[in-house]
């Protein structure tokens, strides 16, 4: 038995591999242990332990996180898997290399996550081998749901979008400045507040301006990240999250205007990593 995990700052699953009655998968809160206190983890792998998999006995666990990028945070994720799952191997490995063997498998490739926050890496095969940093969701996250949900607050507050468009803004969402300040500057997970105003993005999709400013920050996040791999003409271009998957004919306009290849588009990539790791039942 085995328990693979792909977990982002808002949301995680967990994929169950059994020989004989197949996979089970299960999604729960997100865990970033660079923005989460670590209780918050502990409440998500106890509620999963004892009520979404109250039988479950892995012999190992993959686990990819947001945020798992050193020692220290690597052995707190595992120190809590652990105290669930005592008699399992447990590996914490960053979202990164999840990313590529989700999107890349055994081929070379650069591999990018646009989700709640983004990154991206180039991967030859078995391993990440260049990283270009990634600063959060305070100085960077260029492309991702927090920097979209950004952009438009600014283009809201600052007066540039049409009068259309700000009236049905302000009947979407609670957006006086107060309210907007408090939430950002107060809340535990400014950057998933900021991500959630995606959802108007996706429904005025169609409005020029709307895509302009999806368009500039897939720009940033094409020129600042994947452009500076030496072999971003040469390698395919794969994305995972629900933000490239759901804008994906931007994002692909993005790339075409930079001579991009584009890759492999992967929603959700629980499945191809539970593929990933299936022939591990056999061992």
């Amino acid at each position: 038995m085995i328990l693979v995990a792909d977990c982002g700052g808002t949301k995680a699953d967990w994929a169950l591999l059994q020989a004989k009655t197949g996979d089970k998968v299960v999604t729960t809160p997100g865990f970033n242990p660079v923005v989460h206190p670590p209780a918050q983890f502990e409440d998500v792998v106890g509620q999963l332990s004892k009520d979404e998999l109250p039988y479950a006995r892995p012999d190992k666990v993959f686990y990819y996180g947001a945020g798992a990028w050193d020692y220290r945070r690597k052995e707190l994720i595992k120190d809590t898997l652990l105290g669930a799952w005592p008699q399992a191997d447990v590996e914490v490995m960053h979202d990164l290399l999840g990313a590529a063997r989700a999107t890349c498998g055994h081929e070379a490739g650069i591999s990018c996550i646009l989700g709640t926050g983004s990154n991206s890496c180039l991967y030859d095969g078995q391993e990440v081998i260049d990283n270009v940093t990634n600063l959060g969701y305070l100085l960077g996250d260029e492309g991702s749901g927090c920097h979209l949900g950004k952009a438009l607050l600014r283009a809201y507050f600052y007066r540039e979008l049409d009068e259309d468009l700000t009236q049905s803004f302000e009947q979407y969402a609670q957006v006086d400045r107060a309210t907007v300040r408090d939430t950002v500057y107060d809340s535990p997970n400014p950057n998933t507040y900021l991500a959630s105003f995606t959802r108007f993005m996706g429904e005025h999709l169609q409005h020029p301006l709307i895509q302009d400013l999806i368009l500039d920050s897939f720009g940033e996040f094409l020129d600042r990240h994947v452009r500076k791999y030496d072999s971003h003409l040469s390698l395919p271009i794969n994305f995972i999250g629900s933000i490239a998957f759901h804008f994906k004919e931007v994002l692909l306009a993005a790339m075409a205007s930079r001579n991009l290849r584009a890759g492999r588009f992967v929603p959700k990539p629980i499945q191809a990593l539970a593929d990933f790791h299936r022939p591990d039942l056999n061992v």
